[in-house]
């Protein structure tokens, strides 16, 4: 990857949660993992996580927190499916 997709402006923030807090926040949302919007493998945002964190298995969830001047922040998640 040339560049860090991360750091553009318009990309919103990705993280990895933990298998720990997961299912926290499912249960929280009252949802199944198979409910969540996916996100593959090979998105740019995943491959920068898999950097810091070590291979993302299939079935991790992670947090997209988006800042707006008009909605304020909202959090989303995305289970990860394959390639």
């Amino acid at each position: 990857m040339k560049f860090n997709v991360m750091e553009h402006r318009l990309v919103p923030e990705h993280h990895l949660l933990s298998e720990k807090d997961e299912g926290t926040i499912l249960e929280g949302l009252k949802v199944h993992k198979d409910q969540l919007p996916k996100i593959r493998r090979n998105d740019p945002c995943v491959q920068l996580l898999e950097r810091k964190h070590g291979p993302i298995e299939e079935g991790r969830v992670i947090r997209i927190v988006r800042l707006s001047e008009t909605s304020g922040v909202s959090v989303a998640y995305r289970l990860v499916v394959g390639r």
